[in-house]
């Protein structure tokens, strides 16, 4: 079965590594930035990863990309926009262009790719045998960590609300309330939703681990807490 990923904000950082990593499992990757030159870059060598100009706050931009692309079976979101100082210096302006770009961005992203999954769930037999993901009588293979979609979940989401910006903006817990309020309505329905927290300075590797990892154990929860390396212990306080 073809499998088919939607990663955006896949020109830099968090997304380009999502994006790379999920062609090497061989995944069908519908990489998407503002960022042409970065897609490029991220693209390089990877005849399975397809570029699209796209910005994810533009539902008409977005929803062209999906027809292009068909039923879309992981979405990993880390476009966004970091403030550029102190909540509250920041002007009123900047503070309506983040909000837009990171909150009603991810709703866009949301709504355009979560219902078809929920579609393909309801439809699907694993489910009604009680396969779904929040059952808890079909917990994923550890070969699912590999990019293998488990039986009886539709589709995964995963919104990285921290990608450009520390954890505690507003934007990133607007978007945590939003994935709860997702979770409320839709937990339990077969498809994988996960909000991603991490602290400023995690590598991006530990982050997207830490999301394969998220899909090995049933649900009890939306949110994913990204724990950064523990640093040496000091070689001085060792000896004493």
């Amino acid at each position: 079965m073809k499998r088919t990923a939607l990663v955006t904000g896949a020109a830099h950082g968090l997304g380009a590594m999502a994006a790379r990593r999920l062609a090497a499992a061989a995944w069908d990757v519908v990489a998407v930035d503002v960022d042409e030159l970065g897609l490029a870059k991220t693209a390089q060598r990877s005849p399975n990863t397809h570029v699209r100009v796209c910005d994810v706050t533009d539902p008409e931009a977005l929803a062209q990309v999906l027809a292009m692309t068909g039923p879309v079976h992981r979405v990993v979101h880390a476009a966004s926009a970091a403030p550029s100082g102190p909540v509250l210096a920041l002007p009123l302006g900047e503070m309506e262009d983040v909000l837009r770009r990171n909150v009603l961005g991810t709703v866009n992203v949301v709504q355009a790719t979560l219902p078809g999954m929920l579609e393909r769930s309801a439809r699907s037999p694993e489910r009604s045998a009680g396969g779904a993901e929040g059952s808890g009588s079909n917990p994923p293979s550890p070969g699912d960590l590999e990019g293998r979609p488990p039986q009886g979940r539709a589709g995964e989401v995963f919104l990285c609300p921290d990608a450009s910006g520390p954890p505690a903006s507003p934007s990133a817990a607007a978007v945590a309330a939003y994935a709860d309020a997702l979770w409320a309505e839709h937990g339990g329905r077969g498809v994988a939703l996960r909000c991603v927290h991490a602290a400023a300075g995690t590598p991006h590797r530990l982050v997207l681990d830490a999301m394969d990892r998220s899909l090995a154990r049933p649900a009890r929860g939306v949110h994913v807490r990204v724990r950064s390396a523990r640093r040496p212990f000091p070689a001085a306080l060792a000896r004493r």
